[in-house]
């Protein structure tokens, strides 16, 4: 059965094809000529990093950037499958393997616990190490591990997150908190136990424990007492403050910041209106959990990740030490958790959108910009869809039960929909809505994460050495290598400035024990 499907399938490829160019094999002779030419081009950068850029694709799997890059292209009218992503033009790309100590599949807690302080956890705990219990507060104390954050604010740079998340959420949480538990967002989510023990919930953590300069997303309700009234709904009961203690962080952290200059935004009137050039510290909270969808966000009242990124990056560079910059696209997880492939996908290109805008502001000689995922989901891309077929769409070849399935489709999740030992006819129906739950295999009220390696993709200094594969918590060593913050500094007597045109200057990134070397060999040739 399985041959005769084929059989057809190939029938009406002999019948399609793809451009009359790529019919020409000299095409993709030259095509890879270029390619290669490039590699052979291609000069180590050994500088040291001013800045580092970190663009987290929560739940961003190979199979999300895959499906992303032919959403991206379609959604400009073409095929799809040829577009180039901005994270596609990175020359170096490893893997990393995502597995926490605990578990074999992770979460975003355990894995931002690795990538940001180098040291691999257990589920659902942010900055603390392995001996640290899944929501046991006694087992915190002593297990705190730090995070590139605060190295480089301990170095002098300025440091910032953006996030489409609240910024209380697993991603941005490791980078500042240490927390036996991710759900910990404010003091009424811990329990009793975790209060009379002496742990502090992860809103507060965010005032106490490292001075961030930018911190832009979602999370309002964790920031203010029980009961205030949201700004922008100030009707909708779940959108109101939730703190038992009374505090509200959003005034603490304000008055914290005397002798500076700091704003605090909630919309993007107000957000457009900051000056980064008259700006040392800026809040901004734009829902009161995570945000919106890129797709159903509100253009007048929530800018988008690349305009979030774009500010942070202007007010942080001011900074002649440089900046460290986490970037979370924190809704791809989201969208595929429930299933939404088009949600999901929409998310990846926003991202990717935001990469752009960052390679934009910044030199590449002197920040080091990595693109990467925290884990996967059960996400596939299957079946055998021709050349340009909607991302979105459907298989041309129908199932063994003589229906139709989705080209992206999930292994488990609410998807799974059987009545009467039959799947769903979706001949009728347009899978590439922004609502549509794709199919699954197994019936789970929110589809899981998937355990495969995650692609990193890096440029700028020292990107070389993110090739090869590797365990996800040296990505925290290797960034802080570039930019000698934390430990291995040995290597850090060198100069991060850019390229001098002068050939008579020393090139950039020589140590200076190298460069005293060099001076005293060609001295004593002089002398003999």
């Amino acid at each position: 059965m399985f041959a005769v499907r084929v059989s057809v399938l190939c029938y009406l490829l002999s019948m399609s094809s793809g451009s009359a160019e790529e019919e020409n094999p000299e095409f993709w002779r030259s095509s890879a000529q270029n390619t290669l030419r490039s590699a052979l081009s291609r000069k180590l950068n050994t500088n040291v990093a001013k800045n580092i850029l970190l663009f987290l694709g929560d739940g961003m799997g190979v199979t999300t950037i895959t499906a992303a890059r032919i959403l991206k292209g379609q959604l400009q009218n073409r095929s799809g499958e040829e577009t180039v992503m901005n994270m596609d033009t990175f020359p170096y790309v490893g893997l990393a393997k995502v597995y926490s100590v605990d578990f074999q599949i992770p979460d975003s807690a355990a894995t931002a616990t690795a990538y940001l302080c180098g040291v691999k956890s257990n589920l659902n705990t942010v900055g603390l190490s392995a001996a640290a219990r899944n929501g046991v507060c006694r087992s915190q104390k002593g297990n705190e591990v730090t995070s590139i954050l605060k190295w480089a604010k301990d170095a002098g740079k300025s440091v910032g997150i953006v996030t489409t998340t609240r910024v209380q959420h697993a991603t941005p949480a490791a980078s500042y908190a240490h927390s036996a538990s991710r759900t910990w967002y404010s003091d009424a989510d811990l329990p009793t136990s975790a209060v009379t023990a002496g742990c502090t919930d992860i809103a507060s953590q965010l005032l106490r424990n490292t001075d961030i300069d930018v911190i832009i997303g979602g999370g309002r309700k964790y920031m203010t007492p029980k009961g205030f009234p949201d700004p922008e709904y100030p009707a909708d009961l779940s959108a109101q403050g939730q703190r038992k203690d009374n505090r509200n962080l959003i005034n603490e952290w304000l008055s914290m910041k005397e002798g500076k200059v700091a704003r605090y935004v909630w919309n993007k009137t107000d957000f457009d209106a900051v000056d980064p050039e008259k700006t040392d510290y800026l809040m901004a909270l734009f829902e009161p959990g995570d945000l919106r969808f890129d797709v159903e966000r509100d253009r007048s009242m929530d800018p988008s990740i690349s305009e979030t990124t774009e500010k942070a990056i202007q007010i942080l560079k001011k900074n002649p030490k440089g900046f460290f910059l986490l970037v979370e696209g924190g809704r791809i997880d989201q969208g595929h958790h429930s299933s939404r492939a088009s949600m999901a996908l929409h998310e990846a290109v926003a991202l990717d959108d935001a990469v752009a805008r960052g390679l934009e502001l910044t030199n590449e000689e002197e920040t080091l910009t990595v693109v990467t995922a925290d884990h996967s989901h059960a996400f596939t891309f299957n079946g055998y869809p021709f050349r340009g077929n909607s991302i979105l769409g459907k298989s041309p070849i129908f199932g063994m039960d003589f229906l139709p399935y989705t080209t992206l489709m999930y292994g488990n999740g609410p998807g799974h929909k059987i009545t009467d030992n039959k799947r769903p006819d979706i001949r009728k129906v347009d899978t590439t809505d922004k609502d549509y739950v794709q199919q699954s295999a197994v019936p789970l009220d929110t589809e899981t994460h998937g355990g495969e390696d995650v692609a990193l993709f890096a440029r700028g200094p020292m990107a070389h050495l993110f090739q090869g594969v590797y365990e996800q918590n040296y990505i925290a060593h290797a960034m802080a290598y570039t930019a000698c913050v934390g430990t291995n500094q040995e290597h850090c007597a060198a100069t991060t400035e850019p390229a001098s045109t002068d050939p008579g200057s020393s090139a950039p990134g020589t140590p200076l024990g190298a460069m005293t070397t060099v001076m005293l060999s060609a001295l004593s040739v002089l002398l003999h």
